[in-house]
């Protein structure tokens, strides 16, 4: 086993405790994983994270977040360049990027989306949403699939569908704080002007059937997404493979949750008695089946 320098080794202990501190429907660098996965997910979550935070996070107004991406994108190309500084993080995953040989546009990507944040409120077309997904989300999946040595074209293909659907999944169950907090919408507005859905449903909090309909064409359609990338479970394999079934539950978990509210301001939240049937579906490989007129 190679031992870690001191100092990276207290960086990933930083990242680790960054993972623990933010509550997740869905799970981090679980026990699940194999040691050899934790730390190097542990250190691609807190660079995450951290940018997410900088974007979302605080009293800065826009023209400050932006500088600050700005500068945690300098940080990043110092990093690239062999200068990580003293931040834990840039540490750590400087450690990651060397020794499983990562590609660094993919954490660029995921800078692109949160700098987005910032700028973009509204999305015109379900295209633009899906454009997002793919520098938000998807740069993370792509990252865990050649973490594992597994970086195939449709181990990409099956990734991307399942990271999309996290997104969107994510999306829907935060509607209503999105929108308090940060004033974004991230429906296609196209989709939203079809249905007859205005912004006075997000103002107002309106919960009729017709929004309740609406929304449950979104979740339906992310949930087929995400049960479509099932199969990057069996490509993966292993204890990974095992955390994938679970995430891939956990969520579709969600979703169906979403689809039986009547309230979708309320962000749904795995109970207790939700996690027996997750793990049970999972250990025996049971793919999950979409929902349909729940609500």
């Amino acid at each position: 086993m190679t031992t870690l320098p001191q100092n990276t080794e207290s960086a990933y202990k930083a990242c680790a405790d960054i993972v623990r501190q933010h509550y997740e429907n869905f799970p981090v660098a679980s026990i699940l994983l194999p040691k050899t996965l934790r730390k190097p997910i542990s250190a691609i979550y807190s660079f995450a994270r951290t940018a997410d935070d900088l974007a979302d996070e605080g009293d800065l107004d826009a023209s400050d977040r932006l500088q600050a991406l700005e500068q945690y994108t300098k940080y990043f190309n110092n990093m690239l360049a062999g200068v990580s500084g003293n931040d834990p993080v840039f540490i750590a995953l400087a450690d990651t990027i060397s020794r499983f040989d990562l590609s660094p546009e993919l954490f660029t990507d995921l800078i692109s989306a949160f700098q987005q944040d910032i700028t973009k409120k509204r999305y015109d077309n379900f295209e633009e949403v899906l454009d997002y997904c793919r520098r938000s989300a998807n740069p993370v999946g792509r990252l865990l699939i050649q973490l594992v040595g597994k970086d195939q074209p449709q181990a990409r293909k099956f990734s991307d569908a399942v990271c999309t659907a996290l997104q969107l999944i994510n999306f829907y169950q935060d509607i209503g704080q999105d929108y308090e907090e940060n004033n974004r919408i991230y429906l296609a507005k196209n989709e939203m002007n079809a249905a007859g859905i205005t912004e006075d449903y997000f103002s107002q909090r309106i919960n009729d059937e017709k929004f309740n309909h609406f929304m449950n064409q979104q979740v339906e359609r992310a949930d087929k997404m995400l049960i479509s990338g099932y199969p990057l479970c069996h490509h993966i394999g292993g204890r990974l493979g095992m955390e994938l079934k679970v995430t891939i539950h956990a969520a579709h978990t969600v979703a169906t949750k979403m689809l039986r509210t009547k309230d979708c301001f309320t962000r749904p939240r795995l109970s207790k008695t939700d996690w027996p049937m997750i793990v049970f579906m999972s250990l025996f490989d049971i793919t999950p089946k979409a929902m349909s007129g729940l609500a």
